[in-house]
């Protein structure tokens, strides 16, 4: 039998137990991306070195970070720009797939680039070969399918103000 929980005017004791209850929770890996538009609005796709295909700005987020200061982080570090997140656009729920556990993927609205912001635009270190504007239709056939899902569902929620939940990249009910 599993003895009481301390009481939480015991500080440690009770830290010690919620520690412990920690130490067994799932963890979750934690992606964060931003969608980023032009004067025109194409939308900001990069082409990464480290994996195939194009993606959107972005990144994995680190120990404890959370997922908008995640997204601020990379394009600062990738592309040499600030960033203001203006909102949630999706969270997608990504099932284990090969050697990788299950992952919270993020999605974040980060506006319309200035034009001098548009022109200065180049990779910042060597995890970006390229980084390019490209229209909606162009974006599509760059994207492989499990983004191109979330990056569909994105372009939905900045046109209607709806955050999207999806599970694998479907929309849920």
């Amino acid at each position: 039998m599993k003895p009481p929980a301390p009481h939480p005017s015991d500080k440690d004791a009770w830290n010690a137990y919620l520690a412990e209850g920690n130490a067994k929770q799932a963890r979750k890996r934690v992606a964060a991306d931003v969608l980023l538009r032009d004067s025109v609005g194409r939308v900001l796709l990069v082409n990464p070195n480290y994996k195939p295909g194009w993606d959107l700005p972005g990144g994995m987020a680190e120990d404890n970070e959370p997922p908008e200061d995640a997204v601020i982080r990379e394009l600062s570090e990738e592309l040499g720009l600030r960033v203001t997140v203006h909102g949630l656009l999706v969270v997608d729920w990504v099932a284990p797939h090969g050697p990788w556990d299950d992952q919270l993927a993020f999605i974040f609205d980060g506006g319309t680039l200035g034009q001098g912001q548009v022109d200065r635009l180049i990779p910042h270190d060597d995890e970006l070969v390229e980084a390019s504007f490209v229209t909606l239709e162009d974006a599509q056939n760059r994207l492989g399918d499990r983004i191109r899902r979330r990056f569909m569902a994105a372009m939905d929620a900045l046109a209607d103000g709806r955050p999207r939940y999806l599970r694998d990249g479907v929309p849920t009910a």
